[in-house]
């Protein structure tokens, strides 16, 4: 546990090859923690890989699942501290960064903070959390899930159908009654599920199959970070961009992602001098064994010499 400030304490582990390339993963959601699988991308006798669990969830403390838990104080700013702090603590001059989704984004943010700390990147269904991007997942792409998109809605009575729908949310999610708070997390997870049901063709439900306090969080954080537009500016990280020319990239994207379309993924390529994009043709968000081989080769490119 690394006291970050704030009273927060972030779980972090270390495995494979104390002596490999070091690698950060940096995990999905916001608020999803950590995937016990992601360390399965790497080659344990050649990568030293550092995982953590984002404040709030997973084993860091407080959890947001807890109403009294001050979100003041977990904004995307407190992560790319945290990560720096991080990077410290385990006396680690330059690592690798590898995240997928919102790990995408933290990792860009990251990156262009912090140029001189990464060695390469590697990242699967690239967003940037722009507020078109937000605006796309919460509204534009119930256009092809219509029934599924005004059951969402109306778990935020009032809200007009042009209305701050995440920001309604965000408001339940601080609601002092735990009923109120519950149903939210119900919707909110089952309109996820909705726009991933192409891929996982019900069987499985991402977000609502998990356990009852990692949903809370999850949701609560994902509706905080999202109604604040992740606290960066329209469009920063595609602006900045030039920042990590030199730092050699691997984007990997599936052409049918619903929930992230591929656009994003390719204005990041053409900004980025340097980084390669991968278009999966058979690919969603989740992305696929094709997906998979895609990441593993970058991995092992990257591994050369350790």
């Amino acid at each position: 546990m690394l006291d970050v400030g704030d009273n927060n304490l972030v779980y972090w582990e270390v495995c494979g090859n104390p002596d490999g390339k070091p690698a950060l993963v940096v995990h999905g959601g916001p608020g999803s923690g950590r995937g016990e699988g992601m360390r399965r991308y790497f080659d344990p006798d050649r990568y030293r890989i550092v995982l953590f669990d984002q404040r709030g969830c997973g084993r860091s403390t407080p959890h947001a699942s807890n109403p009294a838990t001050d979100m003041r104080h977990n904004t995307t700013q407190h992560l790319i501290a945290d990560m720096e702090r991080l990077r410290e603590h385990l006396g680690i001059d330059r690592w690798l960064l590898f995240g997928g989704s919102w790990g995408s984004t933290l990792v860009l943010a990251y990156a262009e903070q912090y140029p001189g700390r990464v060695s390469e990147i590697v990242i699967s269904s690239v967003t940037t959390t722009r507020r078109s991007e937000i605006d796309w997942l919460y509204r534009g792409v119930g256009r092809f899930f219509p029934e599924q998109w005004a059951r969402f809605l109306a778990g935020v009575p009032g809200t007009p159908r042009d209305g701050d729908v995440v920001a309604a949310y965000a408001r339940l999610m601080e609601h002092t009654d735990a009923a109120v708070r519950n149903k939210a997390v119900a919707d909110w997870c089952a309109w996820e599920d909705a726009v991933l049901s192409g891929e996982t063709n019900g069987a499985s439900n991402p977000y609502g199959d998990r356990p009852p306090a990692a949903q809370l969080a999850l949701v609560r954080i994902c509706s905080s970070y999202f109604s604040h537009g992740a606290w960066l500016e329209e469009g920063v990280l595609l602006r900045e961009a030039h920042r990590l020319a030199g730092i050699p990239g691997v984007l990997v994207h599936g052409r049918l992602d619903m929930g992230s379309p591929l656009d994003t993924a390719w204005e990041l390529n053409r900004a980025w001098a340097g980084s390669e994009l991968n278009v999966v043709e058979t690919a969603g968000h989740l992305g696929n064994a094709a997906t998979r081989d895609c990441v593993l080769r970058a991995l092992d490119r990257f591994a050369v010499g350790f």
